[in-house]
């Protein structure tokens, strides 16, 4: 008998408004302990806030989200900092500090939060940038002396730096052509593969979202309207999904003017 999937992230009746706007409309969705899950959506429909909700950057309407069976919504400050300790972010565009030097950038949690000294950050940081492709001769750059697709993987690095259990990934390739996109791709499986996490990516680029997913969920309305594997995605009659994957503006989908 298989073995039953342990569930890391339970997510159930999630509701989220800002003012007269609903984004979040009821959603429920499990992630499961290992496996990669990468939500699917037009823009403005929740994916960010989805993402924020669960690291308890921003407090849902009502709903529950647990972590590892610990209830975080309405927790206390201490209970949110413990969850936050388990998890890393690569964020759209990098987001990286300006007046920083890349490795500066890559150990920024270690220095913060973790009680490592300058010297003891810098040996680590140099050793997870060669973990995504960089040599060390770029660890005393500043990001604005990189290329995009650098930048990227500095973000990756800073992302895993800490060993995270779970890792949320906010539109990795955008940007990128679509060779770095794919080299990009491979590091995230690598990068989750080596650390057993779990990983939550948002993205509107179905060949990353193709590549990189277990389980694959869109969000429409507020509500995940379906949900599957690769192989479900090909073979789904469901037209919602159906336009979005293939970039159609004919479809039940309207696009706002």
């Amino acid at each position: 008998m298989e073995k039953e999937k342990e569930v890391k992230i339970r997510i159930r009746d999630l509701h989220k408004s800002f003012g007269k706007k609903c984004v979040l409309d009821g959603v429920n969705l499990d992630l499961y302990k290992g496996e990669s899950l990468v939500v699917i959506g037009g823009s403005g429909t929740g994916k960010s806030v989805l993402i924020k909700c669960i690291q308890g950057l921003l407090i849902p309407d009502s709903g529950s989200i647990e972590i590892d069976d610990i209830e975080i919504v309405n927790e206390n400050p201490d209970v949110i900092d413990r969850m936050h300790s388990k998890m890393g972010m690569l964020f759209q565009g990098g987001a990286l500090f300006d007046s920083l030097t890349v490795w500066e950038n890559v150990a920024f949690d270690l220095i913060q939060n973790r009680g490592f000294n300058k010297k003891e950050a810098k040996i680590v940081a140099i050793k997870v940038l060669r973990q995504v492709g960089l040599t060390e001769d770029i660890a005393d750059l500043y990001p604005s002396e990189l290329s995009g697709g650098m930048q990227k993987r500095v973000g990756l690095a800073r992302a895993v730096i800490t060993r995270p259990e779970i890792i949320f990934f906010d539109e990795p390739t955008t940007g990128l052509d679509p060779i770095m996109a794919d080299v990009i791709n491979d590091l995230i499986i690598e990068s989750a593969k080596d650390l057993g996490a779990t990983t939550l990516t948002i993205t509107h680029d179905m060949a990353s979202a193709r590549k990189i997913a277990d389980k694959i969920a869109m969000l429409y309305q507020g509500k995940i309207i379906w949900y599957g594997t690769v192989k479900d995605l090909d073979k789904t009659t469901n037209p919602y999904v159906r336009q979005f994957i293939n970039g159609s503006s004919k479809g039940p989908i309207k696009v706002e003017k």
